[in-house]
């Protein structure tokens, strides 16, 4: 049996200084991949684009700037921990969201409870999922594309 937590933040889309919405964001997390977190936006007019990324990155980016790369995460003020942003890249193109921490950290709890953080590997094997893991991310890429 498969086990998940889910849950649904507001953010906002920071399309520019000036400009930004706010949409809805679906969390996921699933024992079958311990180490990974889904979030899933839902733009208006587009179709619903997924990310997956280490959920280490999620809980170290609450507090601390973490990530290089594509995704990238960190707390959205110097003095406070009240809101944090997530970058993503693809070549060229970037996306910036600002969610609040709160619904974030209530999500990860969540996850903790159902695999605590360095208990990843005690789930399954590691190398019979990870066949698994790569297809399912390579669908979403082309589902995506």
């Amino acid at each position: 049996m498969r086990e998940s937590v889910q849950a649904e933040v507001m953010m906002s889309f920071l399309v520019s200084e000036e400009l930004s919405f706010r949409i809805p964001v679906e969390l996921r997390y699933e024992t079958c991949d311990p180490y990974a977190v889904r979030l899933t936006f839902h733009l208006p007019g587009d179709a619903p684009v997924t990310w997956a990324f280490g959920r280490e990155l999620l809980i170290d980016g609450v507090g601390t700037p973490c990530g290089d790369g594509d995704v990238r995460i960190s707390p959205a003020g110097r003095d406070a921990l009240s809101e944090v942003l997530i970058r993503l890249q693809v070549g060229g193109d970037r996306a910036l969201f600002r969610s609040s921490t709160a619904p974030l950290v209530a999500f990860l709890d969540r996850t903790d409870k159902l695999v605590p953080l360095g208990q990843e590997g005690a789930l399954a094997d590691f190398d019979a999922h990870l066949g698994e893991a790569l297809d399912r991310i390579l669908a979403e890429e082309q589902n995506a594309g």
